[in-house]
């Protein structure tokens, strides 16, 4: 007989409700059962009236990146620095990931200068089953850096693979529409003098002029040739949206303005903000705010970014926007970006899902207090 696990005295959210208590039956990793109810079989585990959703499927984070360079002019050494990740991951809900990591940096450093050892990090310790999460990549393809070809071509055809996305960080629009929030980031975050920030304003709209166009072509290509999610970068106009359109993009990732949110909602696209965003009242770089996205009814994903802890936060906290509730906000972090990206297996309490749990209370309101997590069946928090 097959081992079952038996939860039950649950507050599960499904795609399209919530039972307030109900029971969920998991099997060989997968979901066999959802029943309205609390089962009195022997071992069941009563999770006292806590919620259980989907594990959360993360997009877009460069989390990763974080922990292999934790301080300016520190390397971590790689495989502690997955696992750190990984289990960072784990702690915040998140059990399927699309590991973000730039594919031609603007600003040469850190994200250079660990990418191999970064990707060859996570599938060395995927390959020995070391890892709480299901880790895929997400390569972030900046379309103005002139070897951003090269350093795509060994990349694509990884086993990890399966999204790409076109961005453009050249200051004067898009996300740095504001030169000066782009003198701003960069002098903050990579210590750049005033001198060098001018100096690199000026090569960076160079390259664009000279490479972007072919670049985007290449990386349109390659997704369209191997069927991978494609998701366009930081799109401000209706303009870049018709564009995005046209390559077949199917994400839209942080769109810095309501007219580019609407225009890609639609074309089609899931609309992706992120949960910092949410959780902090705006955006960092001063564009469009996530929840004023969601309370045109504009918003369709979120993606912890730079903060997982803030993914199934921000999920509260959208759930009490007017006309969006419980069930509505989870599937921002779980159905919909699994669709997005043609992952059909997980994202949803439904039988013959993946078994990929969460079982979470709520604390001062909005803030949820992770207390188990399941994937394919396993616990692994």
């Amino acid at each position: 007989m097959t081992a079952q696990t038996i939860l039950t005295n649950a507050r599960v959210v499904t795609p399209d409700t919530v039972l307030a208590r109900a029971t969920v039956v998991v099997a060989d990793g997968r979901i066999v059962e959802l029943a309205e109810g609390i089962s009195r079989v022997p071992g069941a585990i009563d999770l006292e009236g806590d919620h259980l959703i989907p594990g959360l499927v993360e997009l877009h984070t460069d989390n990763l990146e974080r922990h292999f360079a934790p301080r300016p002019g520190v390397r971590w050494p790689a495989l502690p620095a997955v696992r750190a990740h990984d289990a960072e991951l784990a702690a915040a809900g998140i059990t399927t990931v699309f590991d973000a990591v730039t594919i031609g940096d603007l600003k040469q450093g850190n994200r250079a200068r660990d990418l191999a050892d970064m990707i060859d990090a996570v599938a060395d310790a995927k390959t020995r089953d070391l890892l709480r999460v299901d880790h895929l990549l997400h390569l972030r393809c900046e379309i103005a850096h002139e070897r951003m070809q090269a350093l795509v071509e060994p990349l694509i055809d990884h086993p990890l693979t399966g999204m790409l996305s076109i961005m453009d960080h050249t200051p004067g629009q898009r996300q740095f529409v504001d030169e000066a929030k782009y003198r701003e980031y960069y002098m903050g975050k990579h210590g750049v003098s005033a001198d060098e920030i001018g100096e690199m304003i000026v090569n960076q709209k160079r390259m664009q002029a000279e490479h972007a166009p072919a670049n985007r072509a290449y990386v349109v290509a390659q997704a369209q040739a191997r069927g991978y999610a494609l998701a366009s970068h930081d799109d401000a106009t209706a303009e870049h949206v018709t564009e995005a359109e046209a390559d077949g993009c199917s994400v839209a990732e942080f769109p810095t303005t309501i007219e580019a949110a609407r225009a890609s909602k639609a074309a089609g696209m899931a609309v992706l903000m992120g949960a910092p965003n949410l959780v902090r009242g705006g955006s960092h770089s001063g564009n469009v705010s996530a929840r004023a996205l969601a309370e045109a009814g504009l918003l369709d994903v979120l993606s912890s970014d730079y903060v997982p802890a803030s993914l199934l936060h921000a999920a509260m906290m959208l759930a009490d926007v007017e006309g969006v509730g419980l069930a509505a906000a989870i599937r921002t972090v779980t159905d919909i970006p699994a669709r997005a990206v043609g992952l059909k297996d997980r994202g949803r309490i439904a039988a013959g899902a993946q078994a990929d749990l969460v079982r979470f209370a709520v604390v001062d309101g909005h803030v949820p207090l992770i207390r188990a997590v399941w994937r394919r069946g396993r616990q692994v928090l």
